[in-house]
């Protein structure tokens, strides 16, 4: 499956995916739907800074999965830093675009001169955890209880992918 650059036209779907995740997962910890200008101020975002949307699309374009990433922290010390986001489409998990959107997307993170790639995970995502660590990622923290969904507590672990392991700090 080719894993290329989102497009607008891309969007509606991406917009779909992220909306079920809000709805049906802990992997998005917001409670409220999103609108296609939030997507759309998203993918501008993105762009302006540029960082990639990356999208897997059926033989009919349809988007069944996406990845992106952008800063970890505002603030210049984490410049060489980003966090990631990789989402699946509900019918098309376990079928192996995690891991091909995840390499994709950490070869953009390197040809960005990326440092370190974070991942801030439910720590109950047993599925992603795995996906994570099959790609060298490590269990860099875990903090109990930070956040709240579907009424009960979530629990948050961070790992963490160093993409340029030989590089002298700047």
């Amino acid at each position: 499956m080719p894993i290329q650059d989102a497009t607008p036209a891309d969007l509606p779907g991406i917009l779909s995916i992220y909306n079920d995740a809000v709805l049906n997962t802990t992997a998005i910890w917001n409670e409220t739907q999103v609108d296609l200008a939030n997507r759309q101020a998203w993918f501008g975002a993105r762009a302006e800074q540029g960082y990639p949307i990356l999208v897997a699309l059926d033989e009919n374009g349809a988007v069944l999965g996406y990845a992106s990433f952008g800063d970890w922290r505002p603030f210049d010390g984490y410049r060489h830093s980003v966090e990631h986001s990789v989402y699946v489409r509900s019918d098309q998990r376990g079928q192996g675009l995690g891991p091909l959107l995840m390499q994709a997307l950490i070869e953009r993170a390197r040809a960005c001169d990326k440092h370190v790639m974070v991942a801030a995970i439910e720590s109950e995502n047993a599925a992603s955890i795995r996906l994570h660590q099959r790609l060298g990622f490590s269990i860099s923290g875990q903090m109990p209880q930070v956040g709240c969904k579907f009424g009960r507590w979530l629990d948050l672990t961070f790992m963490q992918l160093t993409l340029s392991p030989e590089r002298s700090a700047p």
